[in-house]
Order: C-alpha cells, then sequence, then structure tokens
C-alpha cells in the first residue's frame, strides 16, 4: 500500500460518501438489488452517526476514500467496531488490515478490553485469521432464517 494512505477522522460532511461507500462495498459480495434495498437503512451512514462517543476514522489515498471504520463504547470495558468498509476495487489490497490495526489500537489506548462485532457470513473468515472469535451469532433483521455471527476480540491478556 503506497505511503499515501493516511487513516484521519471523519468529517460530518462525509456521511452520504461513507453510506455510497457501504453500499458499493456490500454489493461487492453479490447479494442482490431486493436485498441492498432492505438493508440500506440499516447500512445508511446518517450524520446523527458522528456522536461525540462514535468515533469515525477513514482511509484516504490520493484524496479519496479507500475505507473506514467506526467503533463505539460498550461501557464498561467493551467497544463495538460496528462499520468496516473497504472500496471494492481495493479489496485484498490491505487497506481492511491497516483499518482493523488502527481500530485495535485506538480502542486498546481508550483502555477498552474487548472488541466485539457482529459481521456478515463473508466478512467472517477476515476477523477470524485476524484473531477475534466466534462467541454467538444473531438473527438477521434484513433476511428471515438468516443469522450474523457474534465476534470478540480481546484486547489485553
Amino acid at each position: 500500500m503506497p505511503e499515501t494512505a493516511q487513516i484521519r477522522r471523519a468529517r460530518l460532511e462525509e456521511a452520504d460518501l461513507l453510506t455510497a461507500l457501504t453500499m458499493r462495498s456490500k454489493a461487492h459480495w453479490q447479494y442482490d438489488a431486493a436485498f441492498l434495498a432492505a438493508a440500506r437503512q440499516e447500512l445508511e451512514f446518517p450524520p446523527g452517526k458522528f456522536l461525540r462517543d462514535f468515533r469515525v476514522y477513514v482511509l484516504e489515498q490520493a484524496g479519496k476514500i479507500a475505507g473506514f471504520y467506526s467503533l463505539i463504547p460498550l461501557p464498561p470495558e467493551r467497544i463495538e467496531l460496528n462499520d468496516l468498509f473497504v472500496e471494492p476495487s481495493r479489496i485484498g489490497k490491505g487497506h481492511g488490515k491497516r483499518l482493523w490495526d488502527h481500530a485495535i489500537d485506538l480502542s486498546r489506548r481508550l483502555g477498552f478490553r474487548k472488541l466485539v462485532l457482529t459481521v456478515d457470513c463473508y466478512e467472517e473468515p477476515f476477523y477470524l485469521r485476524l484473531g477475534a472469535v466466534r462467541v454467538n451469532e444473531m438473527p438477521s433483521s434484513v433476511l428471515p432464517g438468516r443469522v450474523l455471527p457474534i465476534l470478540e476480540y480481546r484486547l489485553c491478556e
């Protein structure tokens, strides 16, 4: 990955760009239009997500957003990786790992002990390779009968 890629805090005015990136990234996994339409409300990134404790960071390369992640504190010692999406043309090029590493480092610096995340079945292998473990599953709010893995990553021993 070129040195010019930098991670910075997202700006409020980038909310629509993050929603569009999220939808493109989700579509990369061959979901049909009906599923994407049903999931859109859940995947949207409204400006209200930029709350004081909601941390959103983008990976910017050559003036464009290549990916982003968001974290939500879950007191007392957990934090949720709520989003981690990469521009489809950049998937498999180390951007997701770089965003993950940044999120892990930030979560540790903030004093959290566990990072939790609910993922798509296509995303689960990526997070398992990074050391997360499946601890549960939950029903999808979009597609009846579909379950989503719930993972945890220990931030400290």
